[in-house]
């Protein structure tokens, strides 16, 4: 009997424990929407996570790969270092090519709680100073979308 009294007793307990460290709203990965108006909207741009070096080493493996497959002996050797640079040339061209910022806006929002609050996104057709909007996410993840 005083075992399944403690045992109930400790099962109470800890329930009321995980409870009280639960908060609402605080879970990770919860998504805040705020709502505010546009004050200011200003081009900008998005700097890609593109590394022109890295087409430029591929580049060089794929020329050394294919130089190695020519011929015999020096000749084989000149193909490799030819092919190394035709390729490491070729590389970085194609890896530039994707490396150009994207078109972006720096909208400032005035929150209905007064806070003035910054968002870096893509281009978003349609958003014009005055605008009332929403805010979704928070940090890297904030959008600006129209009401």
């Amino acid at each position: 009997m005083k075992v399944r009294l403690f045992s109930l007793f400790s099962a109470f307990a800890m329930a009321v424990l995980l409870t009280a460290c639960a908060a609402p709203g605080s879970q990770q990965g919860s998504v805040t929407i705020r709502q505010g108006k546009i004050e200011q909207i200003a081009p900008t741009e998005i700097p890609t996570s593109h590394h022109t070096g890295v087409g430029a080493v591929l580049g060089g493996l794929a020329g050394v790969g294919i130089g190695s497959l020519i011929g015999g002996g020096t000749g084989r050797d000149v193909a490799m270092v030819v092919g190394a640079i035709g390729g490491s040339v070729a590389g970085s061209q194609i890896a530039e090519r994707y490396s150009k910022p994207l078109e972006g806006q720096q909208i400032f929002v005035r929150t209905d709680s007064g806070v003035l609050v910054e968002v870096t996104q893509p281009v978003t057709p349609g958003l014009r100073v005055g605008q009332r909007v929403f805010i979704q996410g928070n940090g890297e993840g904030a959008r600006v979308v129209p009401q």
